[in-house]
This record gives structure tokens, C-alpha cells and sequence, in this order.
């Protein structure tokens, strides 16, 4: 059955609830990540997912390898089938599954996302109830070298929901960001490229209201100022003297 996308993002997070509260009976740890997540997390602001014809197509989530072999048992009581290959293959990393009488796919990541840079989730999957972290969140999309005008507009709307802040209850942690980003100079190198990026579509687009493009400019510019201040290490000062001379990221294979 062909794969099932629609614009109405609530089923495909009624879909996700279910998933997770299954994985939840089973005492795993499974969290939303990409659009949807974004989407449930911005109940004030998701109407820019309408406005600009979102379109979904499945349910992604972070868990720890170690669940893996219960998520199996979860999904295929829920009536998914797994890509026998790429859990042969790839399992200890990533599953994929698919529902062949709704047509809803699902991937799951296990412990990191790991395309153009790792972002390490797995000491923090526990901190927010369906998702991973806003700080995380906003990770997730700004470490994408090809990143594409709905991943910057999800940023967008993240940040204009949520206040920037050194906690993580409904405020995008700016030291968690400026840590991460301390870490690794190629990381820090894609996410303040594409936080320019971001701020450059936010004048092109017709979107928020004035005094939202205000306010995410504010923001944005206070995360830089969390990412400017995090302590960097030699090692991180050193690849920075190299700068773009020297390829800083991943390519992104497909499976």
C-alpha cells in the first residue's frame, strides 16, 4: 500500500500518541522528533503549517538501542511491518516501519541523530513528555547543510513560541546549545550558517505579522549570544583557524 501524507498534522499526532503510549506501557522511552513535533509544540503558531500547505508524511521518533527489541514487538501489535533489511542492516541505529492498511510510515532513531552532525539525544530523551527537547529540536533542524525553506520555517516558528532560556520547560535552552556547539566547530559552523539563512527568509516571506519577525529576530539573536559565550576548547579553536578550507560535515546517505 502506498505510503499515506496529508496536510492534517493532528491524525498523523494522534498516530504518534498512540505509538508512544504503547512503547510507555512497555516502561520504553520514545520521543517525537521533525514537523510533528514542531507542530505539537507550537499549538499558538502551527496555523503557519496550514498557511504554508504543510504536507505530512509519517511519524519519526528517538528511543535507547536497548528498547529496540521491544519496539519491534510494539509495532507489529500495532499492526506495522518492519524493513527486514534495514533491521538486519542498520537495527542497532534505525528502524523503519510501515502500516499496510493505513499507510502510515514511522522511523525510529536510536540514541543520536547522526546526517550532517550527531546530535546526541540519548542522556536527555527523558526530559519532555512526547518530544525530544526544544533545545535538541532546534538542533535538529539547523544542522542541516541543504536545509530547505520548511525546515527553516519550523525553526521559525519554534522560536517565536518560545522564549530562549536556561531551562527547559517550554524554553529553548540556550546553554544546552551553545555546549553541543562547543564541541564540535563543524556543528557550530552549519547551525550559525543556517540561523543566518533563517533570518534571511524570515524578510522574503509574508508569514508572521511584523511584530513576530521582531521577536524571532530578538531571539535568534539571543541563542547566538548563548552559542558565543559557551567556552570553546583548543581543539574547537584550532579547526576554526582551518575554517571552510576543509569539508566540516557529512554527506546524508538515504537508506
Amino acid at each position: 500500500m502506498p505510503q499515506y501524507t496529508g496536510t492534517n498534522a493532528q491524525e498523523f499526532i494522534d498516530e504518534a500518541r498512540k505509538i508512544i503510549n504503547k512503547a510507555q506501557e512497555r516502561g520504553v522511552s520514545l520521543k517525537l522528533i521533525g514537523a510533528l513535533a514542531f507542530n505539537l509544540h507550537c499549538p499558538e503558531f502551527n496555523h503557519i503549517h496550514q498557511k504554508w500547505g504543510r504536507v505530512f508524511t509519517d511519524t519519526d521518533f528517538v528511543s535507547r538501542a536497548e528498547y529496540g527489541p521491544i519496539l519491534l514487538e510494539v509495532y507489529r501489535e500495532l499492526g506495522y511491518r518492519d524493513d527486514e533489511m534495514i533491521t538486519t542492516l542498520y537495527g542497532s541505529t534505525r528502524m523503519v516501519f510501515d502500516n499496510p492498511e493505513t499507510g502510515f510510515h514511522s522511523d525510529i532513531f536510536y540514541d543520536k541523530l547522526d546526517f550532517c552532525h550527531e546530535l546526541p539525544l540519548r542522556d536527555r530523551l527523558d526530559v519532555d513528555e512526547l518530544t525530544i527537547p526544544l533545545a535538541e529540536l532546534f538542533l535538529e533542524k539547523m544542522q542541516i547543510v541543504q536545509i530547505n525553506e520548511k525546515d527553516l520555517i519550523d525553526t521559525m516558528m519554534l522560536v517565536r513560541e518560545h522564549a530562549i532560556g536556561e531551562s527547559d520547560a517550554e524554553t529553548i535552552n540556550g546553554p544546552v546549545i551553545g555546549r553541543i556547539l562547543a564541541a564540535d566547530w563543524g556543528f557550530w559552523r552549519t547551525v550559525t550558517m543556517n540561523m543566518e539563512k533563517t533570518e534571511t527568509l524570515l524578510e522574503q516571506i509574508d508569514l508572521f505579522e511584523s511584530a513576530d519577525v521582531a521577536i524571532i529576530r530578538e531571539r535568534m539573536a539571543q541563542i547566538r549570544e548563548y552559542i558565543d559565550d559557551a567556552p570553546k576548547p583548543l581543539a574547537w579553536k584550532m579547526r576554526s583557524k582551518i575554517g571552510d578550507r576543509v569539508k566540516w560535515y557529512k554527506d546524508v546517505d538515504e537508506l
